[in-house]
């Protein structure tokens, strides 16, 4: 079921648009290493605590604490949310925010709900002014942050609205805002907050590239976007969701419609997108997500319930597939630890965590699944 809801949130988007770091234990050393689970004798150094979100049809957020162990989600502590959001985006671990699309011409405006994070426990507690308004025939789609600026990228309607965050979370339209955009629109911002990349379902599929105004935030078209997902392709590759790297070197995002995954390589200083040799690569039958974690990249197949596993080679970003890959393990949303180890997802079971072994890539169910209904985003935050 819980599935199902996923694909057809996707299938909703379409039509429309047609739609962390490690640190010390600090102060309450105690307080931290007894969350995160993973302190030693007393005055070592510890992680601090991390928190799974997982936000879908339920309407509910609901933050699992993870044992750094284990990598096993604990009980969650849950808010009230959007019950058909298609984007959840995090800011510097002080913010959480979920897109609220507008699901008819006569209905509500989109808008953006938006919390503070409590780190020690994980609870959210609503922004003043929240939710924030996208305006008339704003649809509300992905999301994806820029951590220099404090800046929210929202995928919409043939724009993308660019919100800049005050020191409460509040959001406010970046001067220009907002920039053309595309249709079926995912985002992805590089980790060095450079250049944010856009899914565009205009035919024949391509890929937006902007670069990112260091101060404020606004963007600028690259030179040559959009990039065609395949050069010369008849038709529409219907590109979805869309990741870069962990070294901010390649784009990859995935084709729905031919069953495969377009890969780039970013050109610096422009942004500029290249394909990567033997792009596109073949994925499982509708890959709906996709994530990626040191030289590894995921992603589900709705059909074939399963996850393919890659290599990303770190010099040219060319894919090959995993030994065992795909694996028999029926997902729907990825998050990924942004250290490895860990990758989760959802089942018809329930919340799953998945083993990364670092030097094979290889996947493996740790413990059982948790009982959680309808969850179609979610995030890791620390």
């Amino acid at each position: 079921m819980q599935l199902r809801s996923y694909v057809a949130l996707s299938l909703i988007l379409t039509s429309l648009l047609a739609v962390l770091a490690l640190g010390g234990c600090g102060t309450n050393a105690t307080q931290v290493c007894q969350l995160s689970g993973c302190c030693g004798p007393a005055g070592d150094a510890c992680a601090v605590p991390q928190f799974l979100y997982a936000l879908g049809l339920s309407g509910q957020v609901s933050a699992f604490p993870i044992n750094r162990s284990t990598g096993l989600p604990g009980t969650p502590v849950s808010t009230p949310g959007p019950t058909n959001s298609l984007g959840l985006a995090a800011l510097n671990n002080q913010f959480l925010y979920a897109s609220n699309p507008q699901l008819s011409l006569s209905g509500p405006a989109g808008s953006i709900d938006a919390w503070s994070i409590n780190l020690g426990t994980g609870a959210l507690t609503t922004v003043p002014g929240s939710p924030f308004s996208l305006g008339p025939l704003s649809i509300g789609a992905g999301l994806a942050v820029n951590k220099a600026s404090q800046v929210l990228y929202v995928g919409d309607a043939g724009k993308i609205d660019a919100l800049k965050a005050d020191t409460t979370g509040a959001l406010a339209d970046v001067i220009g805002s907002p920039f053309p955009g595309g249709l079926n629109l995912f985002l992805t911002v590089d980790p060095q907050n450079r250049f944010l990349f856009a899914s565009d379902d205009t035919p024949p599929g391509n890929v937006l590239a902007y670069a990112i105004d260091p101060a404020s935030g606004a963007l600028g078209t690259v030179s040559g976007s959009p990039f065609a997902t395949i050069p010369g392709y008849v038709g529409n590759t219907q590109p979805g969701a869309i990741a870069v790297d962990s070294t901010g070197s390649f784009v990859y995002t995935l084709l729905v419609a031919t069953n495969q995954i377009a890969a780039f390589k970013i050109i610096t200083p422009s942004g500029a997108l290249t394909p990567i040799p033997g792009s596109p690569f073949n994925s499982g039958a509708h890959p709906l997500a996709l994530a990626t974690v040191n030289n590894f990249l995921y992603v589900s197949n709705a059909q074939d319930g399963t996850i393919s596993g890659y290599t990303i080679d770190p010099s040219t970003g060319e894919l090959t597939p995993l030994a065992g890959s795909p694996f028999a393990i029926f997902a729907g949303p990825l998050a990924a630890s942004p250290f490895g180890g860990f990758l989760y997802t959802t089942s018809s079971s329930g919340l799953l965590t998945l083993s990364i072994d670092p030097q094979t890539g290889a996947l493996a169910q740790v413990g059982s699944p948790i009982p959680y209904g309808g969850a179609q985003l979610l995030i890791l935050v620390q």
